[in-house]
C-alpha cells in the first residue's frame, strides 16, 4: 500500500514539474497606470548572451534608445565589465517591449521584474505645499502694496519674496519629476555570459531567486497535489482490501 501512495505522489509531482518547464519568463512589456492612479513602473531584466555579444548589444541597445527609435529614451546608467554589463534607461511604455526584445535577441531572458510604486501620496503632498506656497505669496504680494512700509520692511519682504520663489521652483521640479516617472518606464537591463555563468554557477542573487522559486514552486506542487490525496488513501484502502481478501482465499485453499 505504501508503495502503490509512493508511486501516485511521484507521478502527481512529476506532472507539476513538467508543467513548471513548459513555462518562463513573460514577454517584457511596457505598463501604463489607470486614469487616476499615480504608479511608477520599473522593470528588471536579467539577460544571458554569448561573451563576444554583449557589448556590441549594448552599444546597439543604447544607439536605439538615444536616438528615440522606439519612442522618447534616456540613457541613466552604464556599467560594463569582461563578462558582464548593465544598461539602465527611462522610456516611454510603447518603447519597453521593442527596445527589451533587441537586447535580449539571440539570447535568453533568465529573468524579469516589473514592480510599481504608488506615488499617490508623494504627488498629493507635493500638491498641498505647492497650494499653501502661493497662498503664502499672495499675502506677501498684498502686503508689499502698502504705502508705510520702512526701508528694512522692503528688504525683509525682497528676501521673502526670493525664498518663495525658490521654494516654488523646487516644488514645480518635484512636480514635474513625479509626472515624469509616472508618464515613462524605468527599464534596467543586466547582460551577463551565459557561458561562464554555466561554467561557475550562480551569483549570490541568482542562487537566492532560484530558492524563492523552488520553494514557491514546491507549495504550488503541494496546493496541486493536496486535492488528489483522498482519492489516492481511498484508492490504497481498496487496493488493500482486494489483497487482502485474494491471500486469505489463497490461503484458505491451500489449507485444505
Amino acid at each position: 500500500m505504501t508503495r502503490w501512495i509512493l508511486i501516485a505522489a511521484c507521478a502527481l509531482i512529476a506532472a507539476g514539474c513538467s508543467k513548471k518547464q513548459e513555462t518562463g519568463p513573460l514577454p517584457v512589456a511596457g505598463e501604463t497606470p489607470k486614469a487616476g492612479a499615480k504608479l511608477a513602473y520599473e522593470h528588471h531584466l536579467r539577460i544571458e548572451l554569448r561573451n563576444g555579444e554583449i557589448a556590441p548589444r549594448m552599444a546597439a541597445v543604447r544607439d536605439a534608445c538615444e536616438s528615440a527609435r522606439f519612442g522618447a529614451c534616456n540613457v541613466l546608467r552604464i556599467e560594463q565589465s569582461e563578462h558582464n554589463g548593465t544598461l539602465t534607461v527611462r522610456m516611454v511604455p510603447s518603447g519597453v517591449e521593442p527596445l527589451s526584445a533587441l537586447a535580449s535577441q539571440n539570447g535568453k531572458l533568465a529573468w524579469r521584474q516589473t514592480r510599481a510604486e504608488d506615488l499617490a501620496d508623494a504627488v498629493n503632498d507635493n500638491a498641498q505645499k505647492l497650494k499653501q506656497l502661493e497662498t503664502h505669496a499672495a499675502q506677501v504680494e498684498q502686503l508689499a502694496q502698502r504705502k508705510d512700509l520702512s526701508a528694512s520692511d522692503l528688504i525683509a519682504l525682497s528676501h521673502e519674496r526670493a525664498q518663495i520663489q525658490m521654494e516654488r521652483e523646487n516644488l514645480q521640479n518635484t512636480a514635474a519629476q513625479q509626472q515624469r516617472r509616472i508618464d515613462t518606464n524605468l527599464l534596467q537591463m543586466d547582460f551577463s555570459d551565459e557561458t561562464r555563468g554555466h561554467r561557475f554557477g550562480m551569483s549570490l542573487g541568482e542562487w537566492t531567486d532560484q530558492l524563492y522559486d523552488g520553494v514557491r514552486d514546491a507549495l504550488s506542487m503541494l496546493a496541486y497535489a493536496i486535492p488528489f490525496l483522498p482519492l489516492v488513501f481511498l484508492l490504497a484502502l481498496v487496493w488493500r482490501w482486494v489483497w487482502r481478501k485474494v491471500t486469505r482465499k489463497s490461503r484458505a485453499r491451500e489449507a485444505s
